[in-house]
């Protein structure tokens, strides 16, 4: 066993461990956060089920997104949604054999790899030339770009022009997935799969310490999250309540 194959599959170990953990504390977190007071965005939905809607519009149609800036919200637009089909198109990878509607998503994913890239290269030229986005942007926020830049690209690299033995890296990656220890598959050693791997296993690793976190914040944010009944029903959070009842105790 070569040593590239023991590097990789331990450090996806480690890169999934990281990820999940935190990412579940995270959540854990946020759920755990009392909202002080009746903050959502107005106008707010008056009932639960249009909470639900609220929410699903943020996070599948970028609705404030596209009110606010409608060439962020096309950029941001490209890139997620291309990143959704791509990564559904890597699903091949984890599965023996391949579900149905899996096949029938390769050729979208095999050229929604383009669409990310030119939702990413939108976004990152936003931060650079735009004076007041380049004055609040921190180096982490570049960081994130250029390294989705670089999964991306090499992504393309691997699938049009270096030409990856797909079928043994699915073997490396079906070993690793099913916890063969130090049995795995040999991992094909192309620069360009190396790269690949390497920068998504950096983003594994980053994704819940950056602010990335968004994704599963969003569904915890009080001015998204609220119904707007203050007049009908008064807000009290727990901590409040307790501390109160603490005190007439």
């Amino acid at each position: 066993m070569d040593f590239w194959t023991v590097f990789y599959a331990l450090s996806f170990y480690l890169a999934t461990l990281i990820l999940v953990g935190r990412l579940a504390y995270k959540i854990y977190q946020y759920a755990r956060t009392p909202a002080p007071l009746k903050v959502p965005t107005m106008p707010a939905p008056l009932t639960q089920g249009g909470v639900v809607l609220r929410v699903l519009s943020e996070v599948i149609l970028f609705k404030s997104l596209f009110r606010s800036n409608k060439w962020i919200w096309l950029f941001g637009m490209l890139f997620h949604g291309a990143l959704w089909i791509v990564l559904l198109r890597h699903l091949r990878y984890f599965t023996e054999p391949v579900w149905t509607w899996v096949v029938l998503v390769q050729p979208f994913g095999k050229y929604g790899g383009f669409v990310m890239l030119i939702g990413l290269l939108g976004l990152l030229a936003r931060r650079i030339f735009v004076e007041r986005i380049r004055y609040i942007s921190s180096p982490s926020d570049y960081l994130m770009l250029i390294l989705l830049l670089v999964i991306g690209g090499s992504g393309i690299m691997t699938s049009f022009v270096t030409h990856t033995d797909i079928v043994q890296f699915k073997a490396f990656m079906l070993s690793v997935m099913y916890f063969d220890f130090f049995n795995w598959q040999p991992l094909p050693t192309d620069k360009m799969l190396l790269l690949h791997l390497t920068a998504v296993i950096l983003l594994m690793i980053i994704f819940p310490f950056s602010k990335l976190l968004h994704a599963p914040g969003v569904f915890f944010s009080s001015s998204r999250n609220q119904v707007d009944n203050a007049r009908e029903k008064r807000h009290v959070a727990a901590w409040a309540l307790k501390k109160f009842e603490t005190q007439q105790s």
